[in-house]
């Protein structure tokens, strides 16, 4: 197997991303990736200062301790042999979070939350001889955890709790999200169980910041692919991976993976070649050349300007050409809405 995080800050010191998480417990052939986005626009107020340190939000706060309890509810889960559960890790997330520092804040509101954050990860299990891979997707709010496949490319594990649930549309607003993990507030942790999964596969876990600046959901998979590609151990891919999502979001971004099934990185790296070369064919027909930042020349050799309303228009139909014929596969293990299990 080959692990990896990524962690990067749009403000230094003050990101409401917590560091990703990954571990693996080799004597019970189980691990835990996740990852977990502080919510900053429910959870601004300040919560917690260091001394002669700026104070942090509730959100910064909120992040890093879903990611304490989370570990501690993995280790519990590998060290008894338990069978894992949303039930159990929502009791140490409501542990952690009632014990650690708030500040009451005098404004309220619908949106206020005390130490708010997203949460999504993969629990796995490999099968005995490696014949595949038990999952167990746990998440809450909008951040995402995936399967990526050789052939069928990225499929999401998880649905946004936000009353959107088409991924194109998202990428198109900022809807509110309908749960989160927070202090003060009911949370649900959703699920659902894949098994057997088959291998090889990469796993990944990962919010907003890196899939939610893109300008197509296959975008994603493609910066996935494509840094692999570039890559010769999982440590430069870690580099390329927070070099390039550096260059495209807006926000705090964080990312854990996991590739199982593969004998060594160059194996691993040759496995999904093709479908890179299948997936960025695909993108590019009929891609607008402006959201390459390639200036289009006119008649007489003189660059000549975009009209707004042509650009984005073009963009649009490229969008929903791209995510249709994307979709199918990458909805494969979508969990049904909650109005679907009535």
């Amino acid at each position: 197997m080959r692990a990896l995080s990524v962690w990067t800050e749009r403000v230094l010191g003050h990101g409401e991303d917590a560091e990703a998480f990954v571990a693996h417990h080799w004597d019970s052939r189980q691990g835990l990736l996740a990852v977990f986005d502080g919510s900053g626009g429910a959870g601004s107020a300040p919560a917690w200062q260091a001394p002669d340190r700026p104070p942090h939000t509730g959100a910064w706060v909120g992040s890093r301790v879903a990611r304490l309890a989370t570990d501690c509810w993995f280790r519990e889960v590998a060290r008894d042999g338990e069978q894992p559960g949303p039930e159990s890790l929502h009791g140490y997330l409501q542990w952690f979070l009632s014990k650690a520092p708030q500040r009451r804040s005098k404004i309220g509101g619908t949106m206020r939350r005390q130490l708010p954050t997203t949460l999504a990860g993969v629990h796995y299990r490999v099968l005995d001889d490696w014949a595949g891979v038990e999952l167990q997707p746990l998440w809450a709010g909008d951040s995402r955890a995936y399967a990526l496949h050789p052939q069928d490319g990225l499929q999401v594990l998880t649905r946004d709790h936000t009353r959107e649930s088409d991924a194109l549309e998202l990428l198109r607003s900022d809807p509110p999200m309908t749960n989160l993990v927070c202090a003060d507030r009911d949370f649900e942790i959703a699920t659902q169980r894949l098994m057997p999964f088959p291998l090889p596969t990469i796993l990944v876990a990962a919010t907003d910041g890196f899939f939610g600046y893109v300008h197509t959901p296959g975008e994603f998979e493609s910066v996935l692919l494509g840094t692999l590609q570039k890559a010769t151990s999982e440590h430069e891919w870690a580099d390329l991976l927070r070099r390039e999502v550096q260059l495209y979001t807006a926000d705090d971004a964080s990312l854990a993976l996991v590739a199982l099934g593969h004998r060594d990185f160059a194996e691993l790296r040759e496995t999904y070649a093709p479908r890179l070369a299948q997936l960025r064919n695909r993108l590019d027909r009929n891609r607008p050349r402006a959201l390459d930042r390639t200036p289009r020349p006119s008649a007489d050799g003189a660059v000549a300007p975009e009209d707004p309303g042509d650009l984005n228009a073009r963009v649009r139909a490229w969008q929903d050409q791209s995510w249709h014929a994307y979709r199918s596969s990458y909805e494969t293990y979508l969990p049904a809405a909650p109005e679907e299990h009535a």
